[in-house]
């Protein structure tokens, strides 16, 4: 069926006082507006569905979700009963309809005979993955469009293991979901009548305290070897982060911590932050006038489902330098290894992980450690998707990580956790004022012993139709055309995952690297309407590191650029 077909399918389907119908009615005569809406159905891969909010196929909208809800639903059906009675956990995040999409979604599971297992509110998304695996329901759903803009939303799935699904389940549920018919092939229960039937159950607040407990679980170091004065602002971003944050900071005895009173409570538009990606300094705008003003040492946010966690650390000159994902990973690393072995709490048989695109310094960091550190491709499904496989190797899982700002220190939450990254760079500051030292003078430490390296992750956004064949281009162009030497500097190899490489399944990813130990990665996103760059770099000083990687970042955009 072709796009104009579909349209007018939905709104023969669609009753004429819906808003889905009369949003349809408002884009008749606008070709591309509805062929950018009915060209493709909203595909559902390893990250879920993740789109636009508004009518039709290419959309977040009750009928997607119900499709998507009741495709798994049937999946689960097919695994048997116990499957049925051990149930889905679902949660959200603040952004328009995801309160109503997650009732829906519940109601679709209990309209099946699935137990479903809600939040009376938004919680973080790491609280969703814990409470999978504590419950030991079949799977979770969460909806989210974690740091995307405001006119998004998304349909997050786990399985069993309290990962989000893997390509092996996902392909299952995305040929559940195709056979599903949107406007009648789904079974809603009543709200009212499932909860009564047992079949819908609101979680209680103890979960919160035991998803907190875990987290306060993971401190390395207490008491008297920590200057709990240590003044720290945190926002949310608007997001699901306010309560367990603020909360986890009490419990972990901050005396002097700071909300963003601003951004401290639920807000789909973002209208205090505009991007709600705490990767982007902008985002810490606020934070910054309220950290100035109370003197903060240390700025942290998260983003709206607060799987994101990003920190920005006081100059001598009392101004903040944003770290990137990179530079916050290798102070954790650097802190959990050397924190656990001043301990003696450090196992030989230790091991950790991080994505393909994230940089190097980490793993001379652990090795110098004896600690082992193992790839994954991006997306916490493969990081914390790698727990299982160490521990049937007998190594003990220490700490996940990629570039993007996302981090997971528990065994027992496989996803990347905001919460928890926070907690441990708290108690980190904490630790290393007490020995009259700074987040800064400890990365400037870490630069000293194991180089100086340079890193930098940009990216060019290309929306619609138009934007995905452009990608599309872009990539072909990438393998096709390998150049001899890139910022003057010879390359001396290639890998392309698009078939696997070693362990690692195939992925529409390539890394180049060059001969001084310089590499740069390019990959689309699987979320966003975007290409991804990653430029790594090393030599004797932080400044000379930089000016290398963008002197290699420039000539790499300016052949990308010229594809159109």
């Amino acid at each position: 069926m072709g796009y104009m077909e579909e349209y007018n399918r939905w709104l023969s389907e669609l009753d004429g006082s819906d808003p889905l119908y009369k949003e349809l009615v408002r884009i008749e005569g606008d070709e591309d507006e509805i062929k950018d809406r009915f060209y493709k159905e909203l595909s559902f891969g390893t990250a879920g569905l993740r789109g636009k909010i508004g009518a039709g196929t290419n959309r977040m909208n009750r009928f997607t979700v119900s499709r998507a809800s009741q495709g798994i639903a049937d999946l689960i059906k097919e695994e048997g009963e116990e499957a049925c009675d051990k149930g889905v956990v679902i949660a959200h995040d603040p952004r328009h309809f995801s309160k109503e999409f997650s009732v829906l979604t519940a109601c679709i599971f209990a309209g099946n005979g699935i137990k479903a297992f809600i939040f009376d509110d938004l919680r973080p998304t790491p609280q969703l993955a814990y409470v999978i695996r504590q419950l030991h329901a079949v799977s979770g759903i969460n909806i989210t469009a974690s740091h995307n803009p405001k006119e998004y939303n998304g349909y997050k799935a786990y399985w069993s293991d309290g990962c989000q699904v893997g390509s092996d389940i996902a392909d299952r549920m995305t040929e559940k979901i195709r056979k599903v018919d949107m406007f009648g092939g789904v079974t809603v229960a009543d709200f009212d009548r499932a909860v009564k039937d047992g079949l819908i159950e609101v979680l209680s607040p103890e979960w919160d305290k035991k998803y907190l407990e875990e987290i306060g679980s993971l401190s390395i170091h207490k008491g008297e070897e920590l200057d709990l004065t240590i003044p720290i602002v945190y926002t949310p971003l608007n997001g699901a982060g306010h309560v367990p944050f603020m909360k986890m900071l009490s419990n972990a005895g901050f005396v002097n911590r700071y909300e963003v009173k601003e951004q401290s409570e639920p807000d789909p538009d973002f209208t205090t932050v505009g991007y709600p990606n705490p990767e982007d300094p902008k985002a810490f705008a606020l934070a910054e006038k309220l950290a100035e003003k109370t003197g903060a040492e240390l700025i942290m946010a998260t983003d709206p489902d607060s799987d994101r966690f990003a920190i920005e650390i006081k100059r001598p000159d009392g101004t903040y330098l944003p770290l990137n994902g990179n530079q916050t990973g290798y102070i954790l690393v650097n802190y959990i290894l050397e924190g656990r072995k001043t301990a003696g709490k450090l196992p030989s048989n230790g091991a950790m992980v991080k994505s393909i695109v994230t940089g190097n310094l980490s793993t001379l960091i652990a090795e110098s450690y004896g600690i082992k550190m193992f790839e994954s491709l991006t997306g916490f499904k493969n990081i914390c998707g790698r727990i299982p496989l160490l521990e049937k190797s007998g190594l003990v899982y220490l700490f996940g990580y990629e570039e993007s700002v996302g981090y997971a220190a528990s065994v027992n939450i496989r996803d990347k956790d905001g919460i928890s990254a926070g907690m441990l760079i708290a108690e980190a500051a904490a630790y290393y004022k007490k020995q009259g030292k700074t987040l800064l003078d400890v990365l400037t430490e870490i630069y000293e012993k194991y180089g100086y390296f340079a890193e930098d992750e940009p990216n060019i956004v290309l929306d619609g139709i138009e934007g995905a064949a452009r990608i599309g281009r872009m990539m072909a162009f990438t393998r096709a055309e390998i150049p001899e030497t890139v910022g003057g500097i010879r390359v001396v190899s290639v890998i392309d995952y698009k078939d696997g490489y070693e362990d690692i399944p195939p992925s529409d990813v390539l890394r180049f690297f060059l001969e001084d130990g310089s590499w740069y990665a390019v990959r689309p996103s699987g979320t966003e309407p975007k290409i991804k760059f990653y430029f790594y770099s090393r030599d004797k000083s932080r400044e000379a590191a930089l000016e290398k990687n963008k002197r290699i970042r420039d000539e790499v955009f300016t052949r990308i650029r010229s594809v159109v």
